[in-house]
């Protein structure tokens, strides 16, 4: 296979760098072209100039993604650094109840929660229990614990793949269930959310109330890559718990390879040291069939699965 012809830029270009690393489950192939632009006209001019036909991959912290064994064709963008994840509060003026942070997309969700406590802005604590990137947050609805993105949000802008900056209300996003209309078609830039006033004590201990239940009742010290499958709903509207069916299907603590589902939370798959991508999705596949067996409901992932086999 011929090398890549890529347009020339300011940042990093690196061939064949391996993803694994990147991501919290360390496993998956390597990138074709792994591209770190030094700003966002870097970013912009080097979309402006790749053909078409070449696929661009973005990848955040890797949170909720597991890259394939055989690594991701064409160009993944990641965006490193503080200048994408820059945080700024702003209060409508000094009487006013609403505020609003205005985030990068590299910013981590949890970080975001933590500048608005410390500002006094209530509304956006649940991104405390959120492990990934504003970008991340966008593009799959990001939520937890009765809280969405799409509650919170303003407005986001980011490039498209021509290398063109569009903006977007948050009735443009078309938020569903862990979903928006944009999933991989914009390279997030920066959001705008909106928020309250409170006292920081105040925002701080709902904060605090959420870390303290996701550190009880998740497999965070592990390496893993959070919920794995969708809560169902069902044709009469009813909802339910991914994890309870996994449970009642038999698959708590279940191994494939290196793979395991946590002992600690049935939606969460662990690489317990030596897992391959494939021991990961296969696990997750298995998890599925036996949920499907049992209740008859059909499993959807929340993790994202990249690359090739």
């Amino acid at each position: 296979m011929s090398e890549l012809a890529l347009p020339t830029v300011r940042g990093q270009i690196l061939r064949g760098e391996s993803l694994a690393p990147f991501t919290w489950f360390r496993v998956g192939g390597p990138a074709e072209a792994l591209f770190i632009p030094a700003d966002e006209d870097d970013l912009s001019e080097f979309l402006r100039a790749l053909p078409q036909e070449i696929p661009v991959t973005v990848l955040g912290v890797g949170s909720n993604v597991i890259v394939r064994d055989g690594g991701v064709p064409g160009v993944v963008i990641r965006l490193a650094g503080r200048q994408w994840a820059q945080i700024v509060t702003d209060f409508d003026s000094v009487d006013a109840p609403e505020a609003r942070v205005i985030a990068g997309a590299g910013a981590l969700d949890s970080m975001v929660a933590k500048a608005a406590a410390k500002a006094g802005v209530a509304g956006l604590e649940f991104f405390a229990g959120i492990p990934g990137t504003i970008g991340g947050a966008l593009t799959m609805n990001a939520g937890c614990y009765g809280a969405e993105t799409k509650d919170v949000l303003e407005a986001a802008w980011g490039f498209d793949r021509s290398g063109e900056m569009r903006t977007f209300s948050v009735e443009d996003m078309g938020f569903t269930y862990r979903h928006s209309a944009f999933d991989g078609e914009i390279i997030w830039m920066q959001a705008v959310f909106k928020g309250r006033r409170d006292t920081p004590e105040a925002v701080q201990a709902r904060m605090n109330e959420i870390t303290a239940r996701r550190e009880g009742s998740q497999p965070i010290r592990e390496k893993t890559g959070g919920s794995t499958f969708k809560n169902p709903e069902l044709e009469n509207g009813e909802k339910l718990s991914a994890w309870k069916l996994v449970d009642e299907a038999g698959m708590r603590g279940y191994k494939r390879g290196g793979a395991q589902v946590s002992e600690k939370h049935a939606n969460f798959l662990i690489n317990t040291g030596d897992a391959t991508a494939a021991d990961i999705e296969g696990l997750g596949e298995d998890v599925r069939a036996a949920v499907k067996a049992k209740h008859g409901v059909e499993l959807n992932w929340e993790i994202k699965r990249i690359g090739r086999a």
